[in-house]
């Protein structure tokens, strides 16, 4: 640092914060540390009896904390983030949709390897809503060699984009219900509400549900015809357990479904199947989706949506972070739960 008169400090760096005494009102910085001296402020400076401050000695290739937070981010933000304005050397990157959070954990980690860089973000994969904050950089001092920054904005660049919001598509959604206890009216079907609600909220709609009783034939029926009605998921619920009534996996291959995976390392949510009978996603959801609050359906259906390819080998990579611990207040996806 180096000690110069204020009016001579016009667009260099505060070192040190200036306090501000009121007597009997106020004490507190008035400027802090980092700041940056406009020349409207020499006023406020002198009206405190600052006729010469401590400035730090930026030289040929260094940056201010907050120029070099906004190129980070700005390298690193994709479709559906925006940014806020620097804000003591941070800038938080904002979800502009509902949708999938993405990122590219390998290019994150290089970029937090550089040096000084530190770039927090929330878990890749997970649904996130318009407005919230889903991460944020900063550098760790006031002042940082351009050459980091560069590092950084080059590994951005590699992977465009580094982190992005996929919004949801809006879907049409076709519903089997098996089981002859709800097929023939001697209980109330609860499955059909429960998945309705919950692609509701992810913006598709379920434009038609149809009760079967455990029949395979029957239920091969239903998906054909709710897919040659336009639906462009299926979701066939019940019948997916080992007991002998239970023909819903069964039924999905006899519906010509190439499976993807039956069985998923996830608790709840292990009987999970998904398939595809042409173009169009079927899954046959547990029973568990109808009695927790979440399951499998909130960790894989969000990817669907969103347009995110699901394999069997990211079904099973889900097991590290499948355990749901059932917690009495649900706060998913702000939870470890389907975060590998």
């Amino acid at each position: 640092m180096k000690a110069i008169p204020v009016a001579d400090a016009i667009g260099m760096v505060l070192g040190h914060d200036v306090t501000r005494i009121v007597p009997g009102k106020e004490k507190g910085p008035a400027f802090r540390k980092g700041h940056i001296i406009r020349k409207e402020e020499i006023p406020a400076f002198l009206n405190m009896g600052k006729e010469n401050i401590f400035v730090l000695d930026m030289g040929p290739g260094m940056l201010h904390e907050d120029e070099a937070a906004g190129r980070i981010a700005r390298a690193a933000m994709g479709p559906g983030i925006r940014l806020t304005a620097p804000s003591e050397g941070r800038v938080n990157l904002i979800a502009e949709t509902d949708g999938l959070l993405k990122i590219d954990v390998a290019a994150l980690t290089r970029v937090n390897s550089i040096g000084q860089i530190v770039f927090a973000t929330l878990h890749s994969l997970h649904q996130v809503a318009a407005g919230q904050a889903v991460a944020g950089t900063r550098v760790v001092p006031l002042v940082i060699e351009e050459k980091e920054i560069i590092d950084a904005e080059r590994i951005c660049g590699e992977v465009y984009p580094l982190i992005q919001v996929k919004p949801f598509k809006s879907c049409r959604i076709g519903v089997v219900t098996t089981g002859s206890e709800v097929f023939h009216g001697r209980i109330e079907d609860a499955f059909g509400p429960v998945v309705e609600k919950k692609f509701k909220a992810l913006g598709s709609r379920v434009v038609r549900q149809i009760l079967v009783s455990d029949d395979q034939q029957a239920t091969v029926n239903a998906i054909h015809e709710l897919i040659a009605e336009g639906a462009e998921m299926v979701m066939v619920t019940g019948g997916m357990s080992v007991d002998p009534d239970d023909q819903t996996p069964a039924s999905i291959r006899a519906a010509g479904g190439q499976v993807i995976t039956y069985g998923a390392p996830i608790f709840p949510g292990a009987m999970f199947m998904l398939a595809t009978i042409g173009d169009v996603l079927v899954a046959g959801l547990p029973g568990c989706v109808m009695y927790y609050q979440t399951s499998i359906f909130d960790i894989v259906i969000p990817r669907l949506l969103a347009g995110e390819p699901v394999t069997r080998e990211d079904i099973a990579a889900m097991g590290h972070g499948g355990f749901c611990v059932g917690c009495k207040s649900c706060r998913y996806p702000l939870c470890g739960f389907g975060k590998g």
